[in-house]
């Protein structure tokens, strides 16, 4: 299987809304109650590019694969040396290698522009996503407790950063 990664194109955006509504609804890799529509997603991704920041696709035989990004960590001056980064991958291709390859692409992308680190914030109960972040070089660097409430209980947020 040969997975090719690429930059975003807006017609990727109705592929990359069925993998983010999909983890709306099925898990707490994302805090949202409610799934994105069309319109909203473009929305979101044009800031991005609009700001310099990537996002990439995997694509294996023409299909979505998974995608990734990162923008802006906080909105102060001093953090501008600072991204939050994303990597989802869609269920049929979890732990085929979509998720690494996108990671490492972005990490590069990120030490391309000369940026300085990168966080991850990750639910404490994705122990997966904990792992694989630490295979790269991540270190959880705080634990927020309660931050956040979805499926009638209360979500812990692990903060991973890597220094590039």
């Amino acid at each position: 299987m040969e997975i090719k990664i690429r930059p975003y194109q807006v017609e990727d955006t109705a592929a990359i809304l069925e993998i983010i509504n999909y983890n709306i609804l099925n898990s707490t890799a994302l805090y949202d109650y409610e799934p994105r529509n069309l319109a909203q997603q473009i929305a979101v991704f044009e800031d991005k590019i609009s700001k310099g920041f990537p996002i990439i696709i995997a694509e294996v035989e023409g299909t979505i694969a998974g995608f990734g990004y990162y923008s802006e960590f906080r909105y102060r001056a001093a953090y501008q040396f600072t991204v939050e980064h994303s990597v989802y991958a869609d269920n049929r291709y979890i732990g085929k290698g979509v998720g690494k390859l996108l990671l490492t692409e972005l990490i590069r992308l990120a030490q391309a522009q000369k940026l300085h680190t990168m966080i991850g914030v990750i639910d404490s109960e994705n122990s997966t996503s904990i792992a694989f972040h630490k295979k790269f070089g991540f270190e959880e660097a705080g634990f927020i407790k309660e931050s956040g409430y979805k499926f009638d209980r209360w979500l812990h947020s692990v903060f991973m950063q890597k220094m590039l």
